[in-house]
């Protein structure tokens, strides 16, 4: 068909179908065929953060990139732009303007070529939403249709909101919000003019004109639309001006994948849902992946990193950081170290030392002694293997001395430890076969680096836990009826003493209280901090449980939570003040029951001690021995031997105590006579060994 007859035919199809129309039968056709919507319900599925802001997103089905459009949610300059270039009678055509129609056919028939086009909005969607694939009369017969049958079901809004979820704008980019995030890396909301304007000229040659690839097409295809606008008198020469002057950023930018691990479980527990809110909040979440990513480079490129950051007085996940980057392989990044059990090493002894204050056993400067024991063969020694003597609570809990901490836990009763954790709604795990014990004190269960977080919350809730949770609640949060963790004055005390905790090196000072601990077997490292209303964990090993020799809480995470804290722009908060009547008191102020710790009976005697008891062993027992004949006048002394037990030792030979050095473990024993002798050692415990020896004269000579 001749182009010229092609729009006078276009023309009269029109006024054929208007006829149509009025006969009724376009109302049957429109019941019994309605128009595809389905294309409008596949779209990516978002992950947003507590304002909506975008954090991840997946394509859809096909491969996509097509986000749901809101016309509120787009720059009006935008909108204005579009309407003016592509469809200015929008608001008052039904579906099809065919002042438009006339216009192009006439100058079609004028000039013998296309000169402008007629598409509505309502058009183009129709087209959107059932391609065909060649551009003929037929098919732009069902466009014109299907576009008074959208007219008919949809207010203007809801079409031009459908076309700019729909609108191809190069690759697998639909809609105007995957244009504006991947060719600017902002929400449509914010685009700039010359922006605007360069997403109104794509959707016509999405394919040619796509900034990545061509970027003189893209450039001269906005400056079009922006003349046009000059033009028309719809933006001042000015702005336009302005706007044509600025350069045009050939690339393509990723979306948005922060939150990878939280998306990834979102997305496997709802997968059927298309928009998925969070607690988290974007700009925090974009500084502690900076924080943990940055901490990379001073660690081993098999170690992973994983963090949580969250307002303690509400429960919100502000922030949470599964590993350092998603898709490495030595780290095996895509390990969400946040919810994996691990062993927290000594980062549960806050909740012990609190368990006894509350108890009343202790106050800050009670004296403890470090010095190994045998708590019932169980030997705790200290990360440095050595002892301290005589330390201040104070100072055991910032020292993370071990002694201390499981004698405390033996006086309060590891069972109590664990009734307290299950209150702070966290789970554990024991390892296979142990039963709940001292050991627990020491990191010997397992729990994540979450729930760690959770439990240390209590310290900025007067005592008790918020449960931590990324996706928001539905609707009001009731009360928590579980008791508190802990009492208040147990939470002033650890914290008051945790604020004292020196800084790791390199680190500023900061208004923070903070605990480090480190597995068994240098296989995690952690440190959790608080101010007075946000708390922070931090996790450091390798995620198959591997041994990193050398790692610790203090080195490896402790100088990642205080950049942490200090990154994330939060004003930090004041810790609560201390309950009415507590303070605390020097060592001169205890009562005399405060002033020092005792171990429990239980230990105290033979069993408070690591060496087994005192064994003689030479001479040993029974044995026959020949004194020596005398030499200048006196008797040669027997030599005996010591093993074990625990010094100072009292002597007694055939009951009476005689002089000996008490810390010598050979010493020299002069018998009072000859015949049966009996020789008894008694160790610092209370221990004894005794033998029993005949003493008799060398037989002469004949």
């Amino acid at each position: 068909m001749p182009k010229p007859l092609f729009g006078m035919v276009l023309s009269l199809g029109i006024l054929l179908l208007v006829a149509f129309g009025s006969w009724g039968g376009f109302a049957l056709f429109d019941r019994l065929n309605p128009p595809l919507l389905g294309k409008l319900s596949d779209l990516s599925v978002e992950v947003v953060d507590h304002d909506g802001a975008l954090l991840r997103a997946y394509t859809n089905e096909a491969g996509q990139w097509r986000f749901a459009a809101k016309l509120d949610e787009v720059d009006p300059e935008f909108v204005t732009i579009l309407l003016a270039y592509e469809d200015k009678r929008f608001w008052t055509h039904g579906g099809v303007d065919l002042q438009a129609i006339l216009r192009a056919s006439w100058q079609l028939l004028t000039n013998g070529r296309i000169i402008s086009g007629a598409s509505t909005i309502s058009m183009q969607l129709a087209r959107l939403l059932e391609p065909r694939e060649k551009r003929t009369f037929t098919a732009k017969f069902w466009q014109m249709l299907r576009a008074l049958q959208l007219e008919g079901r949809m207010s203007k809004r809801e079409i031009l909101t459908a076309y700019l979820t729909l609108a191809p704008y190069g690759g697998n980019l639909e809609g105007v919000r995957a244009a504006s995030l991947a060719y600017f890396a902002k929400e449509p909301k914010e685009l700039s003019l010359s922006e605007a304007a360069l997403l109104v000229a794509l959707p016509q040659s999405p394919e040619a004109r796509r900034p990545d690839i061509s970027p003189r097409r893209a450039l001269a295809a906005r400056n079009t639309v922006l003349g046009r606008m000059a033009t028309a008198g719809v933006m001042p020469q000015s702005e336009v001006d302005r706007a044509s002057s600025k350069p045009l950023a050939a690339l393509r930018h990723p979306m948005p994948q922060l939150a990878a691990h939280a998306a990834d479980r979102m997305l496997a527990e709802a997968p059927d849902q298309q928009r998925h809110p969070t607690t988290l909040d974007r700009a925090l979440q974009e500084k502690m992946e900076a924080v943990v990513r940055d901490a990379t480079g001073s660690l081993a490129p098999n170690l992973s990193v994983a963090l949580v950051l969250a307002d303690g007085s509400s429960g919100d996940i502000l922030a949470e950081v599964g590993s350092p980057d998603y898709l490495s392989a030595d780290r095996s990044g895509w390990i969400d170290m946040t919810r994996k059990m691990r062993s927290p090493g000594s980062a549960l002894k806050p909740f012990i030392y609190g368990l006894a204050f509350e108890e009343g056993l202790v106050q800050a400067e009670t004296l403890i002694t470090d010095s190994p024991v045998n708590f019932g063969g169980y030997r705790p020694k200290n990360f440095d293997m050595g002892y301290q003597g005589d330390v201040s609570i104070h100072d055991a809990l910032l020292m993370s001395l071990n002694v201390p901490a499981v004698a405390l836990l033996d006086a309060v009763g590891p069972a109590r430890l664990m009734e307290r954790l299950k209150r702070g709604d966290v789970e554990v795990s024991l390892p296979k076969g142990s039963d709940v014990g001292l050991a627990i004190g020491l990191g010997g269960l397992g729990i994540t680096l979450k729930d760690l977080t959770q439990l240390y919350t209590a310290f900025v809730n007067d005592g008790r836990v918020k449960p931590l949770r990324d996706i928001p609640p539905n609707g009001d949060v009731a009360s928590d009826p579980r008791a508190p963790l802990l009492d208040q004055t147990a939470v002033w005390h650890v914290s008051d003493i945790l604020q004292d905790a020196t800084p790791p090196e390199g680190s500023g000072k900061l208004a923070i209280a903070y605990k480090t601990g480190t597995s068994y077997g240098y296989r995690d490292a952690w440190s959790v901090g608080f101010d007075g209303r946000y708390v922070i964990g931090v996790w450091v090993g390798k995620p198959d449980n591997s041994a990193v020799p050398g790692i610790t809480g203090r080195t490896a995470a402790a100088p990642i939570l205080y950049d942490a804290f200090a990154r994330t722009g939060l004003t930090i908060e004041a810790f609560a003040s201390a309950p009415l009547g507590v303070k605390r008191q020097s060592f001169a102020e205890l009562p005399p029951t405060q002033k020092h710790f005792r171990l429990s009976p239980l230990w105290s005697e033979a069993s408070s001690v690591p060496e087994p008891a005192p064994r003689i062993s030479y001479p040993p027992d029974g044995a026959k021995i020949e004194l020596d004949a005398m030499t200048n006048g006196a008797a040669m002394p027997l030599i005996v031997k010591l093993q074990d037990g625990r010094p100072p030792f009292r002597w007694l030979g055939n009951g009476q105590v005689f002089k000996a050095n008490g810390f010598k473990r050979s010493i020299s024993w002069l018998p009072d006579g000859q015949g049966q002798s009996t020789l008894t050692v008694i160790d610092a415990a209370g221990r004894a060994d005794s033998i029993s020896v005949f003493l008799q004269r060398p037989v002469p000579a004949p």
